[in-house]
């Protein structure tokens, strides 16, 4: 297949593009190498993938209309749709980031994907794979969070731009038949991750012998999910291409936020001095992933644990900045 990936120099963009073109896929990359964290990390992911043959990369804004529809262009030339997928992975990230930047997560996450939608829509484009995140459950109490459930009440802007893109996704389907798949990620961590995420932050901490901040007083539960399990997810969603489907990634297990840190405490051999705080503004208390519905339409099995994922992490991280 030949893929529009946007979003290619970022964490899941960057995995998920290799993947593709590991098995022989043609990847055009779109990412404008934003600073929101330390562009050096997208650079030397980025030259990764420009090693990789099937590789072009497109260095601009997501925004960009009239490079979007050059991009688009290039996608469709000289192959059927069927052969063509768009798979949208660049969005402004960051729960509490959105709280202080509200325009641009509207720019970004609201009017580029209505960019996104018109041209595959114009080109007739195989399908659209596009990334949600599990803050459009808000604040929830269940369980285990399910597709079925209420995503009504949002916590942070940046869950509510992820839920206009669900609603903005099926209108389009049901308007004029676009394939459109929407992956709910449940906090994603592992080697060339980013560095405003809990995992890099805290491990950074702990090399350097400085204190960490534990938000919640510690008492909060995520459903961690090692990037390698996101990655083989999105790319059954980009091969299964279903006509209208939003659905659930994550590992299917919580974990307490004192443990992630215990494990992270173990693969750097020493424990680290914690400040306990309250929640930040935004924050939800537990995100638990029901992955009932993508075992059956994404033949989706999560198989790494913490255990396994950190330590992969910590290696890499040492090696990354020659500790």
């Amino acid at each position: 297949m030949r893929v529009l990936l946007t979003g290619s120099a970022g964490f899941i963009g960057f995995h998920v593009a290799r993947a593709l073109l590991e098995r022989g896929d043609e990847v055009i990359g779109y990412d404008n190498f934003s600073p929101y964290y330390d562009p050096r990390l997208k650079e030397r992911r980025n030259a990764i993938l420009e090693e990789q043959r099937g590789f072009r990369l497109v260095r601009t804004d997501i925004g960009d209309r009239e490079s979007l529809q050059d991009s688009f262009d290039d996608l469709v030339r000289g192959v059927s749709g069927t052969e063509t997928r768009v798979c949208h992975l660049a969005a402004q990230a960051g729960v509490r980031h959105s709280i202080d930047h509200p325009n641009q997560f509207v720019r970004d996450n609201v009017q580029a994907f209505t960019y996104i939608l018109e041209l595959c829509r114009d080109h007739e484009v195989g399908g659209l794979i596009y990334a949600s995140s599990s803050s459009v459950y808000g604040n929830s109490t269940r369980e285990r969070l399910s597709e079925t459930d209420s995503t009504s009440s949002q916590c942070s802007l940046y869950g509510a731009t992820k839920k206009m893109n669900e609603l903005m996704a099926s209108v389009y389907h049901h308007l004029y038949g676009m394939r459109v798949t929407g992956l709910r990620f449940f906090t994603v961590y592992g080697p060339w991750g980013r560095p405003d995420m809990a995992l890099f932050l805290f491990t950074g901490a702990l090399l350097r012998g400085e204190p960490i901040n534990v938000f919640g007083h510690g008492r909060m539960h995520r459903d961690f999910t090692y990037i390698d399990d996101i990655v083989t997810g999105v790319v059954s969603a980009i091969d299964r291409n279903h006509e209208d489907l939003v659905c659930n990634l994550a590992a299917g297990r919580t974990e307490e936020l004192m443990e992630f840190i215990r494990q992270i405490e173990r693969s750097c051999g020493r424990e680290g001095e914690k400040e306990f705080l309250p929640m930040q503004p935004g924050d939800v208390v537990r995100t638990s992933a029901d992955l009932t519905r993508a075992r059956e339409y994404l033949g989706y099995e999560p198989t790494t644990a913490i255990a396994e994922g950190i330590p992969r992490f910590v290696e890499w991280y040492r090696e990354y900045y020659g500790l």
